[in-house]
């Protein structure tokens, strides 16, 4: 079995990584220099024809690819301590933030990234006023997760869970390319120090 996967500051990469930390899972990543484009190479796109990282090659040749089915793989093979919740309502609400965390917080980090950042200017045709409107989005979206962490050590409730993880992602990816937590939003900050002193937030 591989992991192919680039360091930080890639995201989604650290999902798994952080996934995997937490449940104790020792699987070495197998590095793909996205500097060089090597995600983009036909050896790669063999495994994953999108062209991204991070991709699990099973033993058996299966390639599977996006973080959270990646994630729920590993769920299966290894049911504790379960960051996909237990009961069918904790899995359910695990679900649904973490399909509002890719779409709420990381869809305009994303969107500031692909078309604000200096960086892929140089790879990408960029709309510069979209992205940079989605600075603005991100602000919003901080603000709601704010509300919503109200007296919640997590996001999805009691138990840290894989919405926990991408946010974390999320959030620190976001800071490194110059979007960064608004230090007014009290509750989110709480949070994000609790997530960051776990020792999987190092992977």
């Amino acid at each position: 079995m591989k992991l192919y996967g680039a360091p930080m500051p890639a995201p989604n990469p650290r999902r798994v990584r952080i996934f995997l930390a937490e449940k104790g899972i020792e699987l070495p990543e197998t590095p793909v220099d996205i500097m060089k484009r090597e995600h983009k190479s036909e050896e790669h796109r063999a495994r994953n024809s999108l062209g991204q990282v991070p991709t699990l090659e099973l033993d058996d040749g299966t390639c599977i690819s996006e973080t959270v089915a990646i994630c729920r793989y590993f769920d299966e093979v290894q049911p504790d301590p379960p960051l996909f919740g237990k009961t069918p309502a904790e899995k359910a609400l695990v679900d649904m933030w973490v399909r509002r965390m890719e779409f709420t917080v990381m869809g305009p980090v994303g969107q500031y990234w692909r078309h604000a950042h200096p960086f892929t200017a140089r790879l990408l045709n960029q709309f510069k006023d979209f992205g940079e409107s989605n600075r603005e989005h991100y602000q919003g979206a901080q603000k709601w997760l704010d509300r919503e962490l109200d007296g919640k050590p997590f996001v999805a409730g009691e138990a840290y869970s894989m919405a926990d993880i991408c946010l974390l992602s999320t959030v620190d990816f976001a800071t490194w390319i110059g979007l960064p937590l608004e230090p007014e939003f009290a509750n989110l900050k709480v949070w994000h120090d609790r997530v960051s002193d776990r020792p999987s937030a190092g992977a």
